[in-house]
């Protein structure tokens, strides 16, 4: 199995499905999950026009993550959570190379319904240019 996971994760159903598999894929559940979650220019305006404050678009970018990062501190697997911006597909796939991680977990679509209707963008570029192992979860 791996001690070194990337999951990207952006609070959808099928991510949080990614999740579970990336448990399961921790050798004796030992080992590490990064968490990262890209906010898009897209939403990071929606963000701005929605929200009162930087802390409150803070503090809701957290708790898309939160059910993530309690299982995981409930079973005691270490994890660190990345937010960052960009373009998802790009970002994570930079991110992903440059870390080396064993293995990335994600799920086949995410909450960008405009994205939804074949594989999903963001998975498809994960796919094809993360240099570690990808597990795409449905």
């Amino acid at each position: 199995m791996f001690t070194r996971i990337l999951l990207a994760a952006d609070g959808s159903e099928h991510s949080f499905r990614a999740f579970q598999q990336a448990i399961g894929l921790l050798k004796n559940r030992q080992g590490t999950i990064d968490i990262v979650y890209v906010v898009s220019g897209t939403a990071s305006k929606y963000d701005v026009l929605h929200h009162n404050s930087k802390e409150e678009i803070k503090k809701d970018r957290k708790e898309k993550l939160h059910g993530f990062e309690e299982e995981l501190t409930k079973r005691q697997i270490h994890h660190d959570v990345h937010i960052l911006h960009g373009e998802p597909g790009e970002i994570i796939v930079e991110f992903a190379n440059e870390n080396n991680y064993d293995f990335v977990v994600v799920g086949s679509r995410g909450l960008n319904k405009l994205q939804s209707f074949v594989l999903g963008s963001v998975s498809h570029k994960i796919a094809k240019r993360v240099m570690a192992p990808v597990l795409i979860v449905k």
